[in-house]
């Protein structure tokens, strides 16, 4: 409890310390009520959600934004304690050399000065969160990739594959704009639609008021889906495994209900004029401990032969070149992993493309393709978390997701629909 306290005079103290930039403007008494009203009650709206969490609550919209108020009222005023005490830094210095040296130093309305451009730069990122929360999360952005293979059969070249990946249907509000979302999936008039994971946040009965929005989805060659790590409902149900089989039993409806072929370490062939290509699907698997991995690519290709053409679904990114990690005694006991031997890119049969989602670009980042910027702070984690990648011949994509999680918006990293056009011939760049 000591630490709670401690942190709370400390988050306060830094907010006196960020009020300085509007004191220095407007000493206006009602400026200052309405200031730190709207401070108090956006740390206490935090604490009464994050302390329910903590005892045992689920993850609410009321959570998700007690956690966007917070970041849009204290990410702004980051950026004003930066300014303000690079003021103080220079003042001091400043004061430090009139000391020695007997010159005078003008400070007269540099801090004012100081304070409006604080103000201009805190406005950005404010601006930029209200955005991301009340249209970021809505603007679905169509991305659309032709990849280059010498080996795939003839039948298929111009084949076009849409990828959808982390619906997330527990986060999910407004019926008419996530229609819209998928009316946008339609309209690119795809062969085949690939959704690759995380349809739920926990539990599969999160998806019952989304089921005939999502049911409109259509190709003409199916829809396949793979489950994700919040597919499994370890977030609600913890170690319960009765309820944990249930939930399974139920997500697995939820799939077909809305007439996706749930592949779960299997694969199927989808035929075209005499020649095929194979989907494969694996359950979860990926670098970290803290998700299932049941995902097993043995499983998935064991009727598959040598020089087939084969696409993935494997939800995380990191199962396509992890590093063989150090299981202990109790990750091997574990009935919810299983270890290949391999990750994608070593495996004994080639899989030409892998297709995976999970990171959603942290829903936070800039994306200026023009100057060649991409960046979200998800990279530290994941180093493949957005677009497409090819490593030893073969090519991963990472789609942006098409829903989000936690934090109820999108900032710089916005919803994707990933259009990929399978073309014969060698010209990648």
């Amino acid at each position: 409890m000591l630490r709670w306290v401690l942190l709370i005079i400390l988050i306060f103290l830094f907010d006196i310390y960020a009020f300085q930039a509007v004191r220095t403007i407007t000493k206006s008494l009602w400026i200052g009520i309405i200031y730190w009203s709207i401070t108090l009650l956006v740390v206490i709206n935090f604490a009464y959600y994050y302390f329910n969490f903590v005892r045992g609550e689920s993850f609410t919209h009321g959570h998700g934004y007690a956690v966007a108020f917070l970041m849009t009222l204290f990410l702004p005023k980051a950026i004003l304690i930066i300014f303000m005490f690079g003021e103080d830094l220079v003042r001091g210095c400043s004061f430090v050399f009139q000391k020695f040296t007997n010159e005078p130093m003008h400070f007269k309305g540099r801090r004012e000065f100081v304070s409006k451009v604080a103000l201009g730069f805190a406005a950005i990122p404010f601006a930029s969160l209200i955005y991301g929360i009340t249209r970021g999360k809505y603007n679905f952005q169509v991305v659309e990739k032709t990849i280059y293979f010498d080996d795939l059969p003839d039948a298929f070249d111009g084949y076009r594959i849409t990828q959808i990946s982390d619906i997330h249907s527990g986060s999910l509000e407004s019926k008419s704009e996530i229609a819209e979302g998928v009316s946008l999936v339609n309209k690119q008039n795809s062969d085949i639609i690939l959704f690759t994971g995380d349809i739920v946040n926990s539990k599969a009965e999160e998806m019952i008021g989304w089921l005939a929005v999502f049911d409109k989805l259509k190709a003409r060659d199916g829809k396949f889906s793979v489950l994700g790590n919040h597919d499994y409902g370890y977030y609600a149900y913890g170690g319960d495994v009765e309820l944990n089989k249930y939930n399974q039993m139920e997500m697995e409806a939820v799939h077909k209900k809305i007439g996706f072929d749930l592949l779960l370490n299997s694969n199927r062939r989808i035929e075209k004029n005499g020649e095929h290509i194979n989907i494969i699907g694996v359950e979860n698997w990926g670098a970290s401990r803290h998700f299932p991995k049941r995902g097993s690519l043995i499983k998935a290709t064991k009727n598959i032969t040598d020089n087939e053409f084969n696409i993935l679904m494997s939800h995380d990114p990191s199962h396509f070149d992890f590093k063989q990690m150090e299981l202990n005694k109790e990750d091997v006991n574990n009935h919810d992993i299983i270890i290949d031997e391999t990750n994608v890119i070593d495996f004994e049969k080639n899989i030409q493309l892998t297709l995976a989602g999970h990171t959603h670009g942290m829903q936070f980042g800039i994306e200026l393709p023009a100057l060649g910027i991409k960046w979200s702070p998800v990279k530290y984690r994941y180093p493949k978390w957005a677009g497409l990648y090819k490593v030893a011949g073969k090519y991963l994509y990472v789609n942006r997701g098409f829903g989000y999680l936690a934090f109820p918006g999108r900032v710089g990293i916005w919803p994707e629909i990933t259009v990929i056009t399978l073309k014969k011939g060698t010209n990648n760049a």
